[in-house]
């Protein structure tokens, strides 16, 4: 035999839950969404601070007289 318990259990319960946990979802998904970006912009930093080093180092050694002119010869 059933008893009506259920019915009244769930009535006024899952909006709240739902709303709760929506709420939740969205703000982990935001922190993850803004952790990500952080991620990414300093990974591009990285990325062109190293290149920036590499073209000093291609443009400093075709100077003449440079340590790695030098050693070449």
């Amino acid at each position: 035999m059933r008893t009506k318990v259920t019915s009244v259990m769930s009535s006024k319960s899952p909006p709240k839950t739902t709303q709760s946990r929506e709420d939740r979802l969205k703000a982990a998904l935001k922190q993850n969404l803004g952790r990500r970006k952080s991620q990414a912009r300093a990974k591009a930093i990285k990325l062109a601070d190293e290149q920036v080093v590499q073209e000093n180092d291609a443009a400093a050694s075709k100077k003449p007289g440079s340590p790695a002119q030098e050693q070449k010869e």
